[in-house]
């Protein structure tokens, strides 16, 4: 995983698009960010003094450009993840966000083959999916990865699961 540690465009994106729909304006939000152009799963995060306030993404593309998709997880981020209250006005100025782009989910054979530090997972169990970033605080095996990951899509530890890996870049 690579770690981006600047106001990366991607971020820009992200918040303003958060401060469009919560402040009801239209800042325009660009059409494209150069180096950016294919379509990518995309995760944004949310932080207010230093705890999680939000977090929603997906795996795969569902827009047709990272542009769109990074500026729709944003707003779901701030205002549609079930864990937390909709970010408010005020907050926007406490918040800060980091944007993770996605590689394509691969599928691993076993455990061996995941490392918490640099591969994000996907547990799927019929059709049921938990996904859980890579290089979380807290998260230091292979086996809490995805028993949390486990957890969120409500599969138990003794229920036979399809493991994927995927890395991901960070921006701040």
């Amino acid at each position: 995983m690579k770690e981006e540690h600047t106001n990366h465009p991607l971020v820009q994106l992200a918040r303003r698009a958060i401060e469009n729909h919560l402040v009801e304006t239209s800042f325009p939000l660009p059409t494209q960010i150069p180096g950016f152009e294919e379509p990518a799963g995309t995760f944004v995060s949310i932080k207010k003094k230093g705890q999680l306030r939000g977090c929603i993404g997906t795996i795969l593309p569902t827009a047709s450009s990272l542009v769109e998709e990074v500026a729709q997880n944003a707003v779901s981020a701030a205002t549609r993840d079930p864990r937390f209250p909709p970010v408010t006005r005020e907050e926007l100025g406490e918040i800060i966000i980091s944007v993770d782009v996605l590689t394509p989910p691969e599928p691993v054979s076993g455990l061996h083959e995941l490392d918490p530090a640099k591969y994000g997972v996907v547990v799927q169990g019929g059709y049921r999916k938990g996904v859980l970033l890579p290089d979380l605080p807290g998260v230091d095996s292979v086996e809490e990865q995805v028993a949390i990951a486990r957890q969120k899509a409500g599969i138990a530890p003794e229920e036979p699961v399809q493991l994927f890996r995927f890395e991901v870049n960070r921006y701040f």
